[in-house]
């Protein structure tokens, strides 16, 4: 409730500089004309993963893989890596958060090991995880957008230093969190899912919609699609379970309110200094320096912010991949970097697992550096190959 009400207040900042002339209604226009899809997006997403949660469609496939590890702890985190990692690039970061969460919390707790390994997993990968798709993160539909890149070409951009931030990240809990790593533990028994029906639907809607994300169609377009046939299947099978699946309305005030707040700032002029802090140029020290910016930004103001208040520095797809570094992958540090660390709190605080945001900013301060660096160097390795 609290993101709305800061929503609210950013919608009615917005509102004030449009009544004093500092943003003009046309530039209310464009700027509603860019964001809607965006968060037309976001609704149908949220949608389509809580109904796919509801059918069983998670929860299986996390039962699946513990069973695959054979009883290693290590085993099954390598599994929940890979399916953090698929969550946060075909569904999202907030999706990752939000439903990634319980299932491995839970799993950890049948199998009597420390959540606390899954879970910072499950978070840190939801941030350094997002960068290989425009449907990955918000701030990557903004990007592509923006640049007019097929997801494809986004791909073409992005895959050298997502693949690089996935890799430091799972290197550096290895290297933390060793010890809970190399136990063992018995898996539970798998249960199959409540409605074979609403299961199979789930399934097969879902596997449908990710090659959909990569076919250049916007990409709100076959997450509604997919919103409706879950709906319906629902509405038909269960329809109680419709009237209890929430909608994101809280990240809409507050997605609402964070972009029109940030366009009123341009119009002031407010963001220039940004500029000459973020610099120019494509030299590995130059994209270093932006994404740095764009990290920085990020933990002190959140990603979305961060990401519209730097995003006329970065005039080019190059720099506006290390940007998207930054404010994605650099997200580490503080809760409120990202939306999706606050809903992931929300959902451990929910299953009585108690984590230091002390220890969690420390753990971020060593990692938020060597992955954005890392990233930030494959990224000049590429485009200088390219």
């Amino acid at each position: 409730m609290r993101i709305a009400w800061l929503g609210l207040a950013l919608l009615l900042a917005g509102a004030a500089a449009v009544a004093a002339g500092v943003l003009g209604i046309d530039e209310v226009a464009a700027l509603a004309a860019r964001v809607a899809p965006i968060l037309a997006f976001v609704v149908a997403a949220t949608v389509v993963a809580e109904l796919a949660a509801e059918a069983g469609l998670f929860s299986v496939i996390a039962h699946a893989l513990a069973a695959l590890a054979r009883g290693r702890a290590i085993a099954l985190w390598l599994f929940v890596l890979a399916l953090a990692t698929t969550s946060t690039i075909f569904l999202s970061l907030d999706t990752t958060a939000v439903l990634l969460t319980p299932i491995v919390v839970s799993l950890a707790a049948h199998a009597r090991i420390s959540p606390l390994p899954f879970a910072l997993t499950t978070v840190w990968i939801a941030n350094t995880g997002s960068l290989l798709l425009p449907v990955s993160n918000l701030t990557n539909l903004l990007a592509a957008e923006r640049l007019d890149l097929h997801p494809v070409e986004f791909l073409a951009l992005s895959w050298a230093p997502a693949a690089t931030a996935v890799a430091a990240t799972a290197l550096i809990i290895l290297v933390i969190r060793r010890r809970e790593l190399l136990a063992r533990f018995e898996p539970e028994r798998r249960e199959p899912p409540e409605d074979r029906v609403l299961f199979l639907v789930a399934a097969i809607t879902v596997g449908l919609l990710v090659p959909a994300f990569l076919t250049g169609i916007e990409v709100w377009i076959p997450a509604t699609v997919a919103a409706v046939v879950l709906a319906i299947a629902f509405a038909v099978r269960r329809p109680a379970t419709l009237r209890r699946t929430p909608l994101p309305w809280r990240l809409v005030v507050f997605a609402s309110g964070l972009f029109l707040a940030v366009e009123a700032a341009h119009a002031a002029g407010w963001t220039e200094v940004l500029g000459v802090i973020a610099g120019t140029g494509h030299a590995p020290l130059d994209l270093l320096r932006l994404a740095a910016v764009g990290a920085t930004s990020a933990n002190v103001a959140d990603n979305l912010p961060a990401y519209l208040a730097l995003e006329p520095f970065a005039d080019d797809p190059v720099r506006t991949m290390a940007l998207l570094i930054g404010v994605n992958a650099g997200a580490l540090v503080t809760p409120w970097a990202s939306l999706a660390t606050l809903l992931w709190h929300q959902r451990l605080v929910a299953m009585g697992v108690e984590i230091s945001w002390r220890r969690y900013a420390l753990l971020g301060l060593i990692a938020a550096p060597v992955v954005v660096t890392a990233s930030t160097a494959a990224l000049a390795l590429a485009s200088a190959a390219g």
